[in-house]
């Protein structure tokens, strides 16, 4: 009798220990999710006191291609903001290439690789932006998305708006 139960304790163990390494599958498209844009204040590089923001997003991949190598070309982004600004009430995207508030509109994702069978790949990324210059009035709110390398491109995501001035965590509406 105790035999049978150890056998039984001891399958249970590896059925329930493989099912943990089941393969899920996902799209090859790259996924993203708004987590959060916290503003708090900072000091630059040259010890100036600044306002920074911080974005992080939910990411997953199927066949886990997200990120660029070292060896990419140094010019190759896959991350990529667009900046609205609160005007009249509503929100305006903001043609300025050289809008304090958007110091730089693509990033790059270093190469994340997936060890194992399973490719799928999630996870948490977050960027940060400080600003040099906004007005105590500054409401704004960016999109972006990012591009796999095989080049498919995820989802475009939305920050709520983001008062410049004031310290805050704010999330999806």
């Amino acid at each position: 009798m105790k035999k049978t139960n150890l056998s039984l304790i001891i399958t249970a163990a590896i059925v329930l220990s493989t099912a943990c390494f089941k393969i899920e599958p996902a799209s090859v498209t790259p996924a993203i999710e708004f987590v959060s844009f916290e503003i708090f204040d900072t000091t630059d590089i040259l010890q100036n006191q600044s306002k920074a923001g911080r974005l992080k997003f939910r990411f997953e991949d199927g066949d886990g291609d997200i990120g660029l190598a070292a060896t990419d070309i140094a010019d190759t982004t896959n991350l990529k903001l667009s900046l609205y600004r609160k005007t009249g009430g509503t929100m305006q995207p903001v043609a300025d290439t050289l809008d304090p508030l958007l110091p730089y509109r693509a990033y790059r994702i270093p190469d994340l690789e997936q060890a194992g069978s399973n490719k799928v790949l999630k996870g948490e990324i977050t960027i940060s932006i400080i600003y040099q210059s906004y007005s105590t009035d500054d409401t704004i709110k960016y999109s972006f998305f990012i591009t796999d390398q095989a080049g498919n491109t995820s989802n475009t995501e939305e920050t709520a708006e983001i008062t410049v001035s004031e310290n805050n965590v704010y999330t999806k509406q």
